[in-house]
């Protein structure tokens, strides 16, 4: 009551904000008149400028009311489309750096011209950070007009694009890009080995687009570099065969839906066995003895590819491959794949060619990959019902930008039916009397069966129509762009054409162009376009006579935003529109997550064959399911950033280290600490603290000083000396070993050595990196059964992962010094430079997983250390004789980027 009272009196938090926001309006209203005078140079002269002001330390904020209006004028010049007053507080609240929370048909993109503008003065760069490669280009081509006026450079990075393509659109003022291309290249660049192969500069300020679909949905999904691992494929399709004569009898599992997990039943686990033992892939003891975690591992996942993913909703087939389905936008994730080994286990499922696994190389998570900018924005019509998560989370502020003009649409309570199958009904006959009426009608549903089943009754009914799913997503600009046309009906998907408006009577230039044979520029394509301009107007007032756009919804959804997005596609800009949802019991959101009394209560009132409930109850109910569910989720997205960041502390100490060392001139220095820090280690391993020499280990110490440093001293000899203890043989030990290296430099050539130094700091260190991240997937995995032991499965993890990252770093130590202690090159031999990374795959998580990967080829990096290291105690790359002596660990001679243990070391 208090709350309400208050909220009356002095207005919500957001009215505050937009008061504040409001008083500065008028300031930028008032330069229109002097900055309209001025003619186009002086206009673009104000971007030198503004500059010059910044670099003698005005703020930005001390700019804002000027460079907005010049950016309002450039814009009218430019694109012929000025700014509301709206739009100048939507500017201003990212140029804040917080979230604008504005309508479908607002102008997002537009308004983002004002802060992108205004930070780019500052000569560090401005990201704008799109969806899909569609949107990043349509909008660095648009919106590169107007910046081009004012005299900035725009880039855009989209798949495919060269290192040097990149580095200069990321060199320019303003560069739009995806989510995608940016994170990838942050993770290429730090396994880069010259600071002039990087493509990014450093970090200023972002701007994030549709923010909550990259900041909350694919929150979960880290992005991955990964490259073959020695794993065989061969076991998926063996196992599948076992799991799909498994999984008819609905006895052997146990699924649960909510939280999408499938297990074994005690019946299930005899049948796997026995199968297994027939076709001779389990040998001995039991399904979850120890030596079979592997196959437990194939199993469980064959398991969850046959029980919780179904074709044509999670993934489909296409072209001899497995295509995911985005769960959010019901767009084809072309190339990426699901990890773990789920993509196989669905690969064999389907009978398609089954891929190798990968092992990763380099991660990150969108969360924190985000967090690294020092100011961050975003803008998106759904952020709202977000609001404690971007705040918690991100420490992003989430401020809603009132309409330009008031919001006309008709949002009517849900209808509720017994059965899909009325539902469905109901839903094609409302299409056809909007179909009758000439009003246009989007359909929303939740998978491509769904939309095809409803396509289907519409084909029955002869109702002409669009259907927009996974299947036909290259069409979806055209598809949508037409959607606002007399009797339209679009049936779509989650994606709904997120970034293209739908306009009352339809997209003139598109109709002109799809209308004309010839090239879209000269006279006679005006005057087609002038003609479909009148067309279309008149059109639109047929539609608005009609009501609108209609968007109806076949189904509710997990989140709410989702369903707003979906119904913010009609009404925009003050047009006349309609929404209504359809649901029935037997839909997964109120199967799953609706209450048993609401079920129980729908029944009590004896509906019958076609009747609906509507009721504002109805939507009461489901607006608290909807809100349990966000809550989950939140939770289990906070629950994974807790453990990632253990994982991000860890990535950027070490990044930082690895940029340390290939901006240094010299290493030197570096690898000798490690030398010595080696050297101390094997000391102390091998006499304890004040232990008496016969209790020292001589023959393990010997054994070390031999394989680490790659001499042979008398350290018995040293032991039955008078007086002799553990400072003096540490001090022995590393002034034979200073005097060695010395010698073996001196020799190769200090500079060709400095070089060798460097690549081989990096190789190494990469390589210990890669191995440790396999290490904390291990110990991610397993973590959670700590819990039963009454500890923390975080506070273990953090302990764990610790110890993990100090062994990782001696195991680099010694690595780097075996190496450089061992390895003779011949002063003539060249170096040559390490292989440039290319992304052959993209990985997706599974829905309720939390990975996501892009493949790199196995030799990369390894080729410049195997070709540097020519010789190790006699080794000849081009005598395999000679290579028995190789380490187990180190690069196979014969320059396959394996481990030779894994190559010609296999047998020895």
């Amino acid at each position: 009551m208090f709350a309400r009272l208050a909220r009356a009196i002095l207005g919500t938090s957001n009215d505050r904000a937009l008061k504040r926001y409001q008083a500065r309006v008028p300031a930028i209203n008032a330069l229109e008149p002097a900055i309209a005078a001025l003619d186009d140079n002086a206009l673009r002269g104000k971007t030198a400028e503004f500059r010059a002001r910044v670099e003698k330390g005005e703020s930005l904020d001390d700019l804002l009311p000027e460079a907005f209006a010049v950016c309002r004028e450039a814009s009218k010049r430019a694109l012929g489309m000025r700014h509301f007053d709206v739009q100048l507080i939507g500017g201003m609240v990212l140029h804040d750096g917080r979230i604008a929370e504005m309508k479908t048909g607002e102008g997002k993109t537009l308004v983002a011209t004002l802060a992108v503008y205004l930070n780019a003065l500052s000569g560090k760069g401005v990201h704008v950070v799109t969806v899909n490669d569609y949107l990043a280009s349509r909008d660095a081509d648009d919106m590169g007009r107007l910046y081009g006026f004012l005299g900035l450079s725009t880039g855009k990075i989209v798949y495919g694009l060269t290192d040097p393509e990149r580095r200069d659109a990321y060199h320019c003022d303003i560069t739009y890009g995806t989510n995608n291309e940016f994170g990838f290249d942050y993770l290429r660049d730090n396994m880069k080995h010259s600071l002039g192969e990087m493509v990014q500069r450093d970090f200023n300020f972002a701007i994030v687009d549709e923010v909550d679909s990259i900041l909350v949905d694919e929150a979960r999904t880290p992005l991955i570099i990964s490259g073959p691992s020695d794993e065989s494929s061969d076991l998926y399709g063996q196992v599948n065969a076992v799991v799909r004569d498994l999984v008819r009898d609905k006895t052997s599992f146990e699924k649960d839906e909510k939280q999408r997990t499938v297990t074994l039943t005690e019946t299930g686990t005899e049948a796997v066995e026995q199968a297994l033992t027939a076709a001779g892939l389990l040998e001995e003891g039991g399904l979850y003895d120890f030596q079979n975690v592997t196959l437990v591992h194939h199993v469980n996942q064959s398991l969850r590819a046959h029980t919780l993913f179904a074709r044509d909703v999670d993934y489909m087939v296409r072209q001899d491959k497995i295509v995911i389905i985005d769960e959010f936008t019901g767009r084809a994730m072309e190339g990426r794949r699901y990890s773990d080994g789920l993509h196989q286990a669905l690969e064999a499922k389907e009978g398609v060619t089954v891929q190798p696994e990968n092992q990763t190389l380099a991660s990150i998570t969108f969360q924190n990959y985000f967090r690294l900018f020092p100011k961050l924005a975003g803008m998106t019509g759904t952020a709202a019902t977000e609001a404690d998560e971007f705040a918690e989370i991100y420490k992003l502020e989430v401020v809603e930008i009132p309409t330009n003009v008031p919001v006309a649409r008709i949002d009517s309570d849900d209808e509720v039916y017994r059965t899909a199958a009325e539902k469905y009904e109901a839903v094609a006959n409302l299409i056809a009397e909007c179909r009758e009426r000439g009003q246009p009608a989007l359909v929303g549903t939740t998978s491509i069966e769904k939309s095809e089943l409803l396509s289907a009754l519409l084909n029955a009914k002869k109702v002409p129509h669009q259907v927009l799913n996974a299947r036909y997503h290259e069409q979806e600009a055209a598809i949508i762009s037409q959607a606002g046309r007399p009797g339209a009906v679009t049936i779509a998907t989650n994606m709904a054409g997120r970034g293209t408006d739908i306009k009352l009577g339809g997209n003139a230039e598109a109709l002109a162009r799809a209308s004309f044979a010839g090239e879209p520029d000269g006279p006679e394509f005006e005057a087609r376009l002038g003609e479909m301009r009148r067309e279309v107007e008149a059109a639109a007032q047929r539609v608005k006579q009609a009501g609108g756009l209609f968007v109806i919804g076949t189904e509710r959804h997990e989140s709410r935003r989702i369903d707003n997005q979906l119904r913010g596609r009609s009404g925009r800009q003050g047009d006349p529109g309609a929404s209504r949802f359809f649901l029935s019991l037997e839909d997964d959101l109120m199967r799953i997550f609706g209450s048993d009394r609401m079920g129980g209560m729908l029944q009590k009132l004896g509906l019958k064959d076609g009747e609906a409930i509507v009721h504002p109850w109805i939507n009461k109910a489901l607006e608290k399911a909807q809100k349990k569910v966000e809550a989950r989720n939140f939770d289990t997205r906070k629950n994974l950033l807790k453990y990632d960041d253990v994982m991000n502390d860890q990535r950027k100490e070490v990044y930082s280290q690895r940029r340390s060392f290939m901006q240094a001139a010299d290493v030197s220095e570096t690898v000798a600490e490690m030398r010595r820090e080696v050297v101390s280690d094997i000391v102390s391993r091998a006499i304890p603290e004040n232990a008496y020499p016969e209790q020292w280990d001589l023959a393990g110490l010997d054994e070390r000083v031999h394989s680490l440093l790659g001499l042979d001293l008398p350290v018995a000899d040293w032991a039955r000396e008078e007086g002799i203890d553990e400072t003096a043989v540490r001090e022995r030990l590393q002034e034979a070993a200073d005097h060695a290296f010395a010698a073996r430099a001196a020799n190769i050539g200090p500079e060709q050595m400095r070089d060798i130094e460097k690549r081989l700091l990096l190789w190494v260190f990469d390589e210990v990196w890669k191995d440790h991240l396999l290490s904390l997937d291990h110990l991610r995995q397993g973590i959670g059964l700590r819990a039963y032991g009454q500890r923390d499965p975080l506070n273990e993890y953090k302990s764990e992962a610790f110890a993990l990252f100090n062994g990782m770093l001696a195991e680099m130590r010694e690595k780097v010094t075996r190496w450089l202690m061992n390895v003779q090159i011949g002063p003539e031999q060249p170096l040559p430079s390490p292989e440039p990374i290319q992304v052959t795959d993209l990985r997706h998580p599974a829905p309720g997983s939390d990975i996501f990967d892009a493949g790199l080829p196995p030799d990369y990096g390894a080729a410049a250390v195997a070709a540097a290291s020519r010789s190790l105690d006699g080794v000849d790359p081009a005598d395999p004789t000679t290579w028995a002596a190789t380490p187990r660990n180190a690069p196979c001679p014969c320059g396959s980027g394996k481990k030779f243990k894994h190559c010609h070391g296999r047998t020895a």
